[in-house]
């Protein structure tokens, strides 16, 4: 029948780092270096290993059960996977993460090179038999940058092949698991309902740290079933990411439904820090980008009136 369910989750709380906007040097504000020895890739801080023992109580009771695990590169949400990976093994489940770069950080368009990743070889080394050492990545985004338009088709492409594998898979899988960070998981959002706002800053999809979203296969008059050809992403030009035309309400894989969006009432203080576009891809002169201070560190109480804000509204999404 082919994949049915795509739960996404933010990664939890992260170290901070700083960056130079006129040199492009990272800097990590931990007192010792990050576990890859990348001052972008922090670990998460300890209140982050707290949520994500918590995320992963909430997806131990997820129906369907999660087949597949997919993450970004990045130490921080392999990490936000880890009491996942350890939970599922422990109840005789295979719990392999399939570590996929097309599914990483969003730097915008800052003048200098990227960060990257650190390579599968060494992530082994920091997760040893938690990550699936036959998987090879769909894309690898190339590290001078991109634009928010670039960021969601990337994303596209990349959830095109990752549901066509799965639908294609001999085992079946009915459902599968994406952790990544604030930016992906709004693209991801859109990408899958087909609904790209006018305004890129519009609050649509959530990303609370250890936020946790369901999309489910549309089925019936609403599901788009005509055969899509994509062309296969070139590793020697990282900056053509084949389109996928996925807007004006179409979505990938035929289309998916946002019935969870962003839930965080099973995490001890609930919603906290939320993410949005500002609409100025050159990250280092955005307040509200990734490597501001207010997405890290201590946790600050949250001021949510405690309403559940957790089901998605079909109108709006």
């Amino acid at each position: 029948m082919g994949l049915e369910v795509i739960y996404v989750c933010r990664h939890g709380f992260r170290m901070n780092w700083v960056v130079n906007p006129d040199t492009g040097e990272y800097k990590s504000s931990a007192v010792s270096k990050t576990p890859t020895g990348i001052p972008s890739d922090p670990a998460l801080a300890a209140y982050g290993e707290q949520q994500a023992a918590e995320l992963a109580g909430e997806i131990m009771t997820l129906d369907p059960p999660v087949d597949l695990m997919y993450s970004s590169p990045f130490y921080r949400c392999l990490q936000t996977l880890k009491p996942t990976v350890e939970k599922l093994n422990a109840e005789g489940k295979s719990g392999k993460i399939r570590v996929e770069n097309g599914l990483g950080e969003f730097y915008g368009l800052a003048r200098f090179d990227h960060p990257s990743p650190a390579p599968l070889e060494e992530l082994h080394t920091h997760f040893p038999g938690k990550l699936d050492a036959s998987y090879a990545p769909l894309l690898i985004p190339s590290n001078n940058g991109e634009s928010i338009p670039d960021l969601h088709d990337r994303i596209a492409y990349t959830l095109h092949r990752m549901i066509e594998a799965c639908d294609a898979d001999p085992n079946g899988p009915k459902s599968l698991l994406i952790c990544t960070h604030a930016a992906s998981m709004i693209a991801i959002g859109r990408a899958l309902t087909g609904r790209m706002p006018p305004d890129e800053g519009e609050e649509d999809f959530k990303c609370f740290t250890c936020a946790l979203s369901r999309f489910e296969r549309r089925t019936g008059d609403r599901r788009t079933t005509e055969k899509v050809e994509v062309e296969d992403w070139d590793y020697s030009k990282p900056h053509d990411i084949p389109r996928v035309d996925w807007r004006k309400g179409k979505g990938v894989g035929g289309g998916w439904d946002c019935t969870v969006n962003g839930n965080c009432n099973f995490l001890t203080n609930g919603e906290e820090r939320g993410w949005k576009f500002s609409g100025d891809e050159a990250f280092l002169t955005d307040p509200n980008a990734f490597n501001d201070k207010l997405n890290t560190g201590v946790p600050i109480p949250s001021t949510s009136s405690g309403a559940d804000h957790s089901s998605a509204d079909p109108s709006k999404l």
